[in-house]
């Protein structure tokens, strides 16, 4: 049975093979954008439950595109300073609405802290407030809103009396990294995608072994 199939497959012209690896090729593409767009969704909905504030739905819907992930191949293009770039896995995204969150609190706790009115910390809070709170209304910036805390550190930082107040708030401000998220996806798995794929790594390597063996006979006859 073993020398019946290496005949069969003998039997298959090169060109053939070639045939065959057009329709493997596109196959593998619509598997691998299948998959990507399996991520992308998974991924849009921890940035929706991050934007709804829902923390435990953003830690469900986290574990959810981390299973995805780690047991798919998925093959992205991110932007690295300008540049595109492919990597394998999610690329880096972030929970921006959890981070201004930590953020705001940072800055009620530094108002709580130098509130009082013999301080003079406190009364640059109280300055950058009423600067920054009408911009709010006006704009319709919620408690939220990162341009209100732009707005706010902008203010406390004309200040010489702010240092004090500075350092507090810089201190107490959570990393940016704690709310940065990345997944890596491995090169091969066993699922359909994986094994499409081996299948015309497989017939990409018998044709390259023919032309191999096709050249080097080519150059034998011409010498010899």
């Amino acid at each position: 049975m073993k020398k019946r199939g290496r005949t069969k497959i003998k039997k298959i012209k090169t060109w053939q093979l070639v045939l065959i690896l057009i329709p493997l090729i596109a196959i593998d593409a619509t598997l691998l954008r299948i998959d990507h767009i399996r991520m992308t969704e998974l991924r849009g909905a921890v940035l929706s439950a991050d934007e709804a504030e829902n923390d435990e739905e953003v830690l469900n819907k986290l574990e959810e595109l981390k299973k995805f992930v780690f047991s798919n191949i998925v093959i992205n293009v991110v932007d690295d300073n300008g540049a595109q770039k492919i990597t394998f896995g999610t690329g880096p995204f972030y929970l921006e609405h959890q981070y201004i969150r930590a953020a705001n609190a940072a800055l009620a706790e530094a108002e709580k802290n130098f509130a009082a009115d013999n301080n003079p910390n406190g009364n640059v809070y109280a300055a950058a407030s009423a600067v920054c709170q009408p911009l709010a209304i006006q704009n319709g910036w919620t408690w939220n809103n990162a341009n209100f805390i732009n707005c706010m550190m902008t203010e406390i930082n004309k200040y010489p009396a702010a240092n004090e107040l500075q350092t507090d708030i810089l201190a107490s401000l959570p990393s940016t990294e704690l709310y940065r998220k990345e997944y890596s996806s491995p090169l091969w798995a066993p699922t359909l995608t994986g094994f499409m794929i081996l299948i015309t790594i497989l017939v990409v390597v018998v044709i390259l072994i023919r032309l191999i063996i096709w050249i080097v006979l080519r150059i034998y006859l011409l010498f010899f």
